[in-house]
């Protein structure tokens, strides 16, 4: 028996430091490694069910191309030559009748490294192929905090366990972040700290939260302009700190006075004393931390709510108080990683967001698939999925498991999961890093992505030197100075490094100050945060979806079974409508109908659904469907939480377990 010592590499704020039990080549067990200060030796469900998902029946451990009409199985099994054959004719045969703009390559973190995600990119920029802008996930927050901070990084997670008071703000950290909130509950028992959840939906943090917040979805600007209110009115203001580290106060306390707590109430829903209690804590518990989820800003007001919240913390004196992404805290040379900076090409980037009905109007003839899952990730799922099945479009995908994706491709290529291979890891919310040891040898014929990458170079007849550079003396030069101490050296000799990053009281703004009303613009962007409001006519309600235990995305669902289809309906709407509990219902709107089970609910507000993401449901119609491919105009991201539905009685059938 064997122990390695790696990282996991979801895509996850918490990237735990693991420790892995091999048995004469055999994955045995997982655990949490102790040497990590922030992730300290526990592992969630996922990462405790990696040897179920490695061994999982629903691996691709051989390369595979689409069968002809009327052969029996929908693929077949061939060679890596032949596949890689088939995939670079075509590339070269788009490439001469299209151009290289209709080469799309889309990636993203599902099954990579820092080598095996980024130095694997050094092709697509070889070839001048588009890609997307990645705004899937973060963009419109990191954009909306940066109009007035110059970068989006925030508080260090021991500021966090030092504050007296804990903000979870859109933030179900207690299961999409677990270490995150295990520190959070540790500051409550050892120091009496209080942890307040801001979110329409009882949630699981909400649930353990000592004060519950629930605001109208999308009204959140409104809220935080109240708070701000009654901190400008009862002397809560830190005014040496504003006048010295900030601008624009005039402008955002003229603004925030006019909330009253009438029209706070009007708009978000929450009573003005309600308001007063947490404006008074935030007042008498100092210092506080503000965490800011992803979620809170995947809706049509997601970048002005992330924005409004950000700006908080300056009020009560505090350099960015708030934690969204410290991703923007590191120094990494990305355009050499990816190849950008030798390449000479300047391909085009294309919305993320927006990607389905590009590729349903067929302006891609060739799509390279990895680390993600679209044909069930991505909104507009409808147009994405016709996109991807049109006979004129190429579809190749590298991936460790049959995904709703890799059931649509042409060519359908094996990759080892991140147990199979070595890398490093870099966290977004952490300053620690490891070596992630390779602990098993790939499963089946499994390529890692480097490999595949230079393979498919060397049969397009590529001869540039740094297509097929050692990976690890490409790692050195990208983060040579990424580290306090130490390098890729230390790394592989096991070592813990800690990432530098940049000050808390340094702002790349243009005054090098936060910009409470900011001075730069993005897409038309306002100076100071907006509450935009969200029609809906009668009948229509608002749906949100998040993430729950036991699944990252679409992934584990061949551990743990699939992500539950149930819908949650308030008690109120549920009468209005004849819905019962476990009825099944149709979610529907112009784009789509999901049938799903209903649980009838109080922890959600009248007018509002909410349901786990990314779900299938009952009829095989994914819940993104009714997503509509809209960005949002600052930074571009999706707007999950703002799709507007009907929701109807269908039928009953026996219960379900419920989503947490």
């Amino acid at each position: 028996m064997k122990t390695i010592k790696t990282v996991c590499h979801r895509d996850c704020p918490d990237t735990c430091f693991m420790d892995v039990s091999v048995n004469r080549g055999k994955l045995i067990a997982t655990r949490g490694s102790t040497l990590n200060p922030a992730t300290r030796g526990f592992l969630c469900p996922r990462g405790k069910g990696d040897p179920r998902r490695v061994y999982s029946n629903n691996r691709v451990l051989y390369p595979h191309v689409k069968s002809k009409a009327g052969e029996p199985e929908p693929f077949a099994r061939v060679s890596w030559d032949a596949a890689l054959s088939l995939v670079a004719d075509r590339i070269q045969a788009v490439t001469a009748t299209h151009g290289s703009e209709s080469l799309l390559l889309y990636d993203y973190a599902g099954n990579t490294g820092f080598l095996a995600w980024h130095f694997a990119k050094r092709l697509w920029s070889a070839l001048g192929a588009t890609t997307t802008d990645y705004a899937l996930c973060s963009s419109s927050g990191h954009t909306g905090i940066g109009l007035h901070y110059g970068l989006s990084y925030g508080l260090q997670l021991t500021d966090m366990a030092a504050s007296t008071v804990i903000l979870f703000w859109g933030n179900n950290a207690k299961v999409s972040a677990s270490h995150i909130w295990a520190m959070a509950r540790e500051a409550r028992k050892d120091r009496g700290a209080i942890i307040v959840s801001v979110d329409p939906r009882q949630s699981p943090t909400a649930e353990a939260a000592d004060i519950w917040v629930q605001p109208r979805p999308g009204s959140d600007v409104a809220l935080c302009y109240g708070i701000a209110r009654y901190l400008i009115e009862n002397d809560g203001v830190d005014q040496g700190f504003v006048d010295k580290w900030t601008t624009g106060f005039p402008a955002y306390a003229r603004t925030a006075m006019e909330w009253t707590p009438q029209r706070v109430e009007q708009a978000s829903g929450v009573p003005g004393h309600v308001v007063a209690q947490i404006a008074e804590l935030l007042m008498t518990h100092r210092p506080a931390a503000f965490m800011i989820g992803f979620g809170l800003q995947k809706s049509m007001q997601g970048a002005e709510a992330a924005r409004a919240v950000a700006l908080l913390p300056a009020l009560l004196g505090l350099h960015r108080g708030f934690q969204y992404s410290n991703a923007k805290a590191h120094e990494i040379d990305w355009p050499t990683i990816n190849g950008r900076r030798m390449s000479g090409h300047r391909g085009k980037v294309v919305g993320q967001t927006g990607i389905g009905r590009r590729l349903a109007a067929g302006e891609f003839k060739f799509v390279y698939v990895f680390g993600s899952n679209p044909a069930m990730t991505l909104p507009d799922q409808t147009a994405v999925r016709n996109g991807l099945d049109r006979e004129d479009v190429f579809v190749a995908v590298h991936d460790t498991h049959w995904s709703e994706t890799a059931s649509r491709a042409d060519v359908v290529l094996p990759a080892p999961t991140f147990l199979e291979k070595r890398d490093v890891a870099i966290s977004d919310h952490h300053p620690y890093s490891r070596l992630s040891e390779q602990a098993i040898a790939p499963l089946g014929d499994s390529w890692h992505e480097i490999q595949v990458m230079q393979r498919l170079a060397e049969r397009l007849g590529l001869t540039a030197d740094w297509l097929y550079e050692d990976p690890w003396e490409a790692l050195e030069k990208t983060l040579g100075h990424t580290f306090r101490e130490g390098g890729v050296k230390q790394l592989l000799a096991g070592e813990v490094l800690e990432v530098k990053r940049r000050p808390n009281d340094a702002y790349q703004t243009p005054s090098g100050k936060i910009e409470l009303a900011a001075t730069v613009s993005h897409a038309g962007s306002t100076p100071l945060p907006v509450q935009h409001s969200l029609p809906l006519e009668e009948s229509w309600m608002v749906l949100l979806n998040s993430s729950v235990a036991n699944y990252t995305h679409s992934q584990f669902t061949d551990v743990f079974g699939p992500i539950p289809p149930v819908v949650w309906v308030h008690p109120d709407d549920a009468a209005n409508r004849s819905i019962e509990e476990n009825d099944v219902v149709a979610v529907s709107n112009e784009l789509a109908l999901v049938t799903v089970r209903a649980k009838v609910t109080d922890r959600i507000l009248p007018g509002t659904l909410w349901a786990p993401r990314p779900l299938t449901g009952l009829n095989g119609v994914p819940l993104n469907s009714l997503v509509p491919g809209v960005s949002q105009g600052i930074g571009g991201g999706p707007i999950f939480n703002s799709a507007i539905v009907k929701v109807e009685a269908a039928q009953r059938l026996p219960e379900c377990d419920e989503p947490r």
